[in-house]
């Protein structure tokens, strides 16, 4: 998943931890805003993205971690793919993780390896150079205060060096099978200001995440970065977006009509 450069800046965004619901006794809950059309718009996405023949489909993170591998290392090969795809394109994640792989992808054989090596075996992703940095650091931390596995929170995975709040929900997602938030990145936070599913215009997709929680029901939490991220790629793109070929040309805020 290729992101504009300027996500550098996302140090100075507070993360927002889902504060759960009202207190009993509070006052009256107002009827909760939810943008007009949501639902026929999802609908209409799912249908375009049936056939699940978009790079993040064939190529996306949780394809690229070894399935038979025992499941600490397995955890582990997820959030290393999450963390070489920042900035870069699925194609190009996946193939570093199948050059990695084949060497034996564990935290062991990565804390064995130079940082020339690893540069070689994960060139050409984005940032390449403060990957390897970042991917030794976090490795050396899982290792002495993990004990090889990782984290299983939210707030643990964002401490880690390179890994921010989309990568640490995704992990969530696809290494423990838990739903802690919505998966924000630049593919989700174009086409939800697009849609207008945010009350007002957002700046950064952690703000986009925590204006999406407000109102998008849960059971759609996990779903929903599957979805746009493969619509994104495939019509609803960054420049020159396919809306003639878009289903929700009638109800999109957005639509080049």
């Amino acid at each position: 998943a290729s992101t504009p450069r300027r996500s550098r800046r996302r140090k100075s965004v507070a993360i927002a931890y889902d504060e759960g619901g009202q207190e009993d006794g509070a006052e009256p809950q107002r009827p909760r805003w939810e943008p007009r059309h949501w639902q026929e718009q999802l609908e209409r996405i799912r249908e375009m993205r049936r056939n699940r023949d978009a790079p993040v489909d064939e190529m996306g993170v949780d394809k690229c971690y070894d399935t038979s591998a025992p499941p600490q290392v397995m955890r582990y090969q997820v959030l290393l793919s999450l963390m070489l795809s920042s900035q870069t394109k699925d194609q190009v994640t996946s193939a570093a993780m199948l050059r990695l792989r084949q060497r034996g992808l564990t935290v062991d054989s990565v804390l064995q390896m130079d940082d020339a090596t690893l540069g070689q075996i994960i060139y050409p992703v984005g940032f390449w150079r403060n990957k390897v940095k970042y991917i030794k650091q976090t490795t050396a931390i899982l290792k002495q205060k993990y004990g090889g596995d990782i984290p299983s929170t939210v707030e643990e995975l964002v401490q880690l060096p390179g890994v921010g709040p989309k990568m640490a929900h995704l992990a969530m997602n696809i290494a423990w099978d838990s739903v802690s938030g919505i998966a924000v990145d630049t593919h989700v936070h174009r086409i939800t200001n697009r849609l207008k599913w945010v009350k007002k215009e957002t700046k950064y997709p952690e703000e986009t995440r925590v204006a999406l929680e407000e109102w998008l029901p849960r059971d759609l939490w996990r779903e929903i970065n599957w979805l746009l991220v493969g619509f994104g790629q495939q019509t609803c793109l960054p420049v020159n977006p396919r809306c003639s070929q878009c289903l929700n040309q009638d109800i999109c805020p957005a639509a080049k009509r």
